[in-house]
């Protein structure tokens, strides 16, 4: 079922009743013969070209998301997997289950299974390296809650945004902006963790280390040791016991009240392959911002020691080089994040993403 829709005229728009004068200027030509004339009618100069692009990322792996929070469903199309990749929806469904809404009490309470299914690009349990199209019907739509939005933009929403740019949005749940589209991006993730394992060893793990004004020191977590059940041991999903315990409270003393918090999360890579990135635009943390700054609430985005390295002088921040006993290039610290010139040197890859708090809430907003 599709979303409703709420639309006004878009600003000078070009016509549409298929005349020459939508296309070219006002002027009268004779032509050759005396008896042929061509009247060409004018029209308004078009201000602005309105271009409803921006939802793919990556160049050889290419994913393709789809879909919005109360319509028929979500999804992806992955362009680029390599072929004879063992694949199936177990695989996928992991990490979707654990992007699941409702799954506890400082969640969405938003009800979904999140059920994926694989239409095409797998045969047989493999790759065949043509696109993977993957689709996740919506289940718990519930248009009624978002009546409101015909007729005023909710704070902080893109309802406004969306609605100046193309002069029509989506009123139920927000349509792309919603946190659903996520769905898209976890599913070919999943693809590529697995792709990224196989080829190369390489591990992705991501756990919050800051909710509210709860921040959990950076030395608490050893990065070369951390596991996912350590990661999945909380609602939260913080690895520390003490600091899970606190962001919890922290959320919740907020929540009752209808409010809510923002946080940070941390994502580390393990054996990432040295060489990746490219100067100067192709940058690899600039390809990192892209793909974190796209998700839905994020307000900032750091790598190594972040915002956190102005404090210090060049010959505090610089990570000096060592050759290990396997005959590796190393360096003793690591304040670069793993990426030094636009391109990983190896090292763990550490970049924090932080996210604005939700602004779907329960009481009135405060005037400042």
């Amino acid at each position: 079922m599709a979303s409703s829709v709420a639309s006004k005229t878009f600003l000078a728009a070009p016509r549409t009743d298929g005349s020459l004068g939508s296309l070219l200027p006002d002027l009268r030509r004779q032509l050759p013969s005396p008896n042929v004339q061509i009247l060409i009618r004018s029209r308004t100069p078009k201000k602005l070209q309105v271009k409803a692009a921006g939802s793919a990322f990556g160049t050889y792996f290419r994913v393709t998301t789809f879909g919005e929070s109360h319509g028929g469903g979500v999804g992806c199309i992955i362009d680029g997997c390599p072929p004879r990749i063992p694949l199936s929806e177990a695989d996928m469904q992991v990490d979707l289950d654990r992007r699941r809404p409702g799954q506890s009490r400082i969640t969405t309470p938003r009800k979904e299974t999140d059920t994926c299914k694989i239409y095409s690009g797998v045969s047989e349990g493999v790759t065949t390296g043509t696109p993977i199209h993957v689709f996740v019907p919506n289940t718990d739509q519930r248009g009624h809650d978002y009546s409101e939005m015909s007729v005023a933009y909710r704070p902080s929403h893109a309802d406004a945004t969306y609605d100046m740019k193309y002069g029509v949005r989506s009123v139920q749940g927000g349509g792309r902006s919603s946190a659903r589209e996520t769905i898209g991006r976890v599913a070919p993730g999943a693809v590529a963790k697995k792709i990224l394992k196989q080829f190369a060893g390489t591990e992705i793990l991501a756990y919050v280390s800051q909710a509210h004004n709860v921040v959990l020191p950076e030395d608490v977590v050893d990065h070369e040791m951390l596991t996912l059940d350590q990661v999945e041991s909380n609602i939260v999903r913080c690895p520390d016991p003490e600091y899970a315990e606190k962001m919890i409270a922290a959320i919740d003393a907020v929540r009752v009240r209808g409010d809510s918090v923002g946080g940070v999360v941390t994502c580390i890579v393990r054996n990432c392959p040295r060489g990746l990135g490219s100067p100067v635009f192709d940058k690899l943390e600039a390809e990192l911002a892209k793909a974190m700054m796209s998700l839905p609430a994020t307000k900032g985005f750091e790598v190594g020691s972040g915002f956190a390295g102005t404090f210090l002088t060049g010959s505090e921040h610089n990570d000096e080089f060592y050759t290990d006993e396997f005959g590796n290039i190393r360096t003793r610290t690591n304040r670069s994040g793993g990426i030094q010139g636009g391109i990983s040197n190896g090292e763990i890859i550490n970049m924090r993403i932080a996210f604005k708090p939700t602004s779907t809430i329960g009481v009135k907003n405060r005037i400042q």
